[in-house]
């Protein structure tokens, strides 16, 4: 069953239309119906095929004006390094204390920051962290001897990304409270970083489609040239 509010939302937003970047992000704050601040997500489609390893498209962004979300960050680190991670602002530091815990399914935490030194006893937790996109990774600046900088990055707002098995890549660039320009400049970055990274055995178009919606919001289909110039 449809609500009130919902049939509302749907009605101000033209299914067949493309709007501009700068349109939906003005929208997308228009045809919010919930009483919390809900995330704006973006949805953008490729013209990839994932199964082949040049073109499973991942990688990381720091957003201008952040996720609006704090995230609860894990160093997993030697002793010597404990004190660079804590001063940085990360919520948890350690190592064979949070290993314990998370071989017993913990995971209350966003993102893992790992140093190389430590992989070796980190990589038998890959059954639980895996599926949750939890494992650090060198791709994604989550395995680094500089686990100050990492720790500032996450915390300002940078995003790792992957495209998923049917080609879509998901991300959270904001929240509703934004200002319409914090949006559209958060969505064109995330967009930017994307198209950087178009494999050049990519054939055809590239950027397909490309929605913003909000929590519980009807989908805004974006104009890709408008994302592209």
């Amino acid at each position: 069953m449809i609500t009130k509010k919902r049939k509302i939302a749907n009605a101000k937003v033209d299914a067949n239309k493309a709007y501009t970047l700068k349109e939906a992000s003005a929208l997308v704050k228009e045809i919010n119906t919930t009483k919390f601040d809900s995330s704006v997500d973006l949805h953008v489609k490729l013209g990839v095929d994932p199964k082949k390893a040049d073109q499973a498209i991942r990688g990381t962004v720091s957003l201008p004006h952040g996720t609006g979300k704090t995230k609860k960050v894990l160093v997993l680190c030697t002793p010597d390094k404990e004190a660079e991670a804590t001063t940085a602002g990360a919520d948890f530091v350690g190592l064979d204390e949070f290993i314990t815990k998370i071989e017993g399914g913990w995971t209350d935490v966003d993102v893992i920051v790992a140093t190389p030194s430590v992989m070796p006893k980190i990589g038998k937790l890959g059954k639980v962290l895996g599926p949750r996109n939890l494992m650090p990774n060198p791709k994604t600046g989550t395995v680094t001897n500089d686990v100050a900088a990492a720790v500032n990055d996450l915390k300002g707002g940078k995003i790792a990304f992957k495209v998923d098995k049917v080609g879509i890549i998901h991300a959270s660039i904001g929240r509703v409270s934004f200002a319409p320009e914090k949006l559209m400049e958060n969505s064109q970055e995330f967009i930017n970083a994307i198209i950087k990274l178009k494999p050049s055995t990519s054939k055809g178009t590239y950027l397909k489609g490309v929605s913003m919606a909000s929590s519980m919001s009807p989908g805004i289909m974006v104009d890709t040239k408008s994302v592209q110039n």
